[in-house]
């Protein structure tokens, strides 16, 4: 299923992707994609539900984050190896984890707002994963099985707040609108393998980031085994996953540094095999 959640923002209702494509309205089935809905035997049964008998929605519509709460927005750093090498950084021994504040996540096509004087934000394609039941210390044999499903994030990233201002990259990762999430979440049955998932990003209509999850350094089943031994994963909860090479921060030109980042007007288009495209237009701050 193609799990959505479709109107103004803090107005949004439950709704469903069909196999045509049509948005189709959920919530007379649901109250909503809560945490609640995300374990296996409630996605079971809301699997049962007669697509073809829930009301279509006709128009245009605003999709807001696919999942009505998460607790916890939690981040993978140089997860590719060729991004780490644009990064001019080693290829790390351990998942490198870092969080994203959860107050950053927002619709698929919202608007990017660049920070108060921000001058280098950045973009990157990521394949997010969200947590279906609570999981702590899980083998990475049973990891996926802990999954409720998949979609595209957008790692927003303000390069001299996270590299430049002191030792942690949190401060560069969390600010306001910095976390697109969606359009869907399409669960787990959908993506039998999710280290099989071409993914690119484009800005102002040219091709920055190609790749594909098959080159990540860590996968998904080691990810949430090994962010599991630090803390307890729960329903709703979602790890964004690393980017691909491609980044404004890498951008070069005859081999020198050449670095584009992201102004006002600059419009970004982004998607991940089977599990959709976001689009954002990047606007100045606005308190």
């Amino acid at each position: 299923m193609k799990l959505v959640r479709y109107g103004q923002p803090g107005k949004e209702k439950p709704g469903l992707i069909d196999a045509d494509g049509r948005l189709r309205d959920l919530s007379g089935v649901v109250k909503d994609i809560a945490p609640d809905l995300l374990n296996d035997k409630a996605l079971a049964k809301l699997a049962k539900v007669k697509t073809d008998k829930l009301p279509l929605v006709r128009g245009k519509k605003r999709f807001g984050t696919p999942i009505s709460y998460t607790s916890k927005f939690i981040a993978i750093g140089l997860n590719y190896a060729d991004h780490a090498a644009e990064s001019g950084m080693p290829i790390p021994k351990e998942p490198i984890v870092f969080t994203k504040a959860i107050s950053c996540i927002q619709g698929a096509d919202d608007d990017v707002m660049l920070p108060k004087g921000s001058k280098k934000t950045d973009w990157e394609v990521e394949l997010g994963i969200v947590i279906g039941t609570r999981t702590r210390y899980v083998t990475q044999k049973d990891a996926l099985n802990h999954v409720a499903g998949y979609c595209v994030i957008n790692d927003v990233s303000e390069r001299e707040y996270q590299l430049e201002r002191g030792a942690t990259w949190d401060k560069g990762k969390g600010c306001d609108t910095f976390g697109p999430v969606g359009p869907w979440l399409v669960t787990r049955d959908e993506v039998p393998n999710p280290q099989a998932l071409g993914m690119w990003l484009d800005v102002n209509g040219v091709r920055f980031q190609t790749g594909n999850t098959k080159t990540m350094i860590f996968g998904v089943a080691k990810l949430v085994s090994y962010v599991s031994q630090f803390m307890t994963l729960e329903p709703g909860d979602i790890i964004t996953t690393g980017t691909p090479p491609g980044v404004g921060m890498g951008v070069k030109v005859d081999g020198k540094p050449a670095p584009v980042f992201l102004k006002r007007g600059d419009v970004m288009r982004l998607g991940i095999d089977g599990l959709g495209e976001q689009t954002q237009k990047v606007v100045a701050f606005k308190a």
